[in-house]
Formats: C-alpha cells, structure tokens, sequence
C-alpha cells in the first residue's frame, strides 16, 4: 500500500499502528513526556529498521481503534484515526504529556496537515520524525525531525524539501563514510537556525568516539538513545 510522492493523498484520517505515552530519548527533545503516534506504512526499507512491522498495510491486520491505544505494536495491527479521536484516546487514558511524536513506519507518506493541526488545536505540540525520502507536509509549528535514510533498498532518495523544512537533521553514524554522506547531503542546504545531531548507531563505542570527535570539531550536537539505556519504549 505504498504511496510515492507524486500520489499523495490527503486524508483526515490515518493508519495508526501504536499510541503510548512515554518520554523522548533522542535528538534535541531528549527527556520531555511525549505521546507518540506511530503510523503503519513504510516503503523505505532500511535493513536495521526496529519497526519492520509498520512497513505493511495489511487489510487482515486492520483492527477497531481503540486496539492501537496503548498496546503492543509489535505485530503491526493498524486502525484508522483522526486528530480528534487520537485526542479523545489521550484523555481517556490520562495521557498527561503536550509533545505528540508523530512516527512511523513513514509518516511523511501522507500529508499531516490536518492531523498537525487539529493536535495543536488541542495544545498540544507536534514533532514529526521522518526519513526526508517524502515531501514533509504538516502545519507551520511543527518541530520537524529529518533523519535522513540514503541508499536504502526501497530506492527513495532524500528530497530537499524535507531537509530545507527540518528544524532538526539528525543522523546515524558508525564510520567516517556516514560523515561525508551527511556532507554530501547538506551541500547547498542553509543549515542556519537547524540544529545538526549525530547518532551513534546501535551505541556502539567506535561509533560513539566517532559522533563525539565530530560533534566537538563542527559544534553540532551529539544524539544519544537515551531510551535504549533506560530499557523503555
């Protein structure tokens, strides 16, 4: 049930895999209460992806709304949501957090304006974390993370808008060849007022020293899974 691009279609309602309420572990968020709204569909495919069951839209896998609240996503039911009975979801449980993460699978697959929008009607505050290989779409508050996924073998590349709209670039390294694809990536982007973060993949130590050194020497800033260390969601 992949989308490109260029087949965008605009919904009020969206695939949800998960809703939970946690607290942030990563990027320039890291330690605020957070809701996070997984959505169900991705044709990236990144081989290390923790997610691989929110790559499907199933129709056997589709399941009654309230199943997707606060459960294990693991086994990639989905159910369609709007803003409004996510917001009605997150009063039910006692969710008390105001960032709403908007994650996936890919998110930007479709266009968020609507959900953005009706959270922050709520007050609530949105983060979108994305991929850059689709057109990010959502309302002008919103807190874009671009984590950007180059030479995947869903074959999407990175688009420029995504990463002209990010606030946040925020991207995996294990070795210098993952620094200069970065560089690569950024030529031509005014990074100006965007907050760069590097992510030692998998926490490894030669990673981490790697994302150190270079976050020191180019005053970017080092994005540590903090949830992975607390053994939380």
């Amino acid at each position: 049930m992949a989308t490109t691009p260029t087949e965008r279609v605009l919904m009020t309602e969206y695939p949800i895999n998960e809703v939970f309420e946690t607290i942030q572990g990563e990027g320039s968020h890291t330690g605020l209460p957070a809701i996070f709204v997984r959505l169900q569909g991705c044709p990236v495919a990144c081989p290390w992806c923790d997610t691989a069951q929110t790559w499907d839209v199933l129709e056997q896998s589709k399941v009654a709304p309230a199943d997707v609240i606060q459960v294990d996503g693991s086994i990639g039911r989905w159910a369609m949501h709007s803003a409004s009975s996510l917001v009605a979801a997150f009063n039910q449980k006692g969710f008390t957090a105001k960032l709403v993460v908007i994650t996936g699978g890919e998110p930007c697959m479709h266009d968020l304006t609507d959900l953005t929008q009706g959270f922050e009607a709520e007050g609530f505050h949105c983060q979108i974390e994305t991929s850059g290989t689709f057109e990010v779409h959502c309302s002008d508050r919103t807190y874009v993370t671009v984590s950007p996924k180059i030479n995947m073998k869903g074959g999407y590349p990175v688009l420029k808008q995504a990463l002209v709209r990010a606030n946040e670039i925020k991207h995996p390294v294990a070795t210098d060849a993952h620094i200069d694809e970065l560089d690569a990536l950024l030529e031509g982007i005014d990074t100006s007022g965007k907050t760069i973060c590097l992510q030692p993949i998998s926490q490894k130590p030669r990673a981490t020293e790697l994302a150190m050194k270079t976050c020191i020497a180019r005053n970017w800033r080092l994005s540590i899974q903090t949830h992975k260390y607390l053994n939380i969601d």
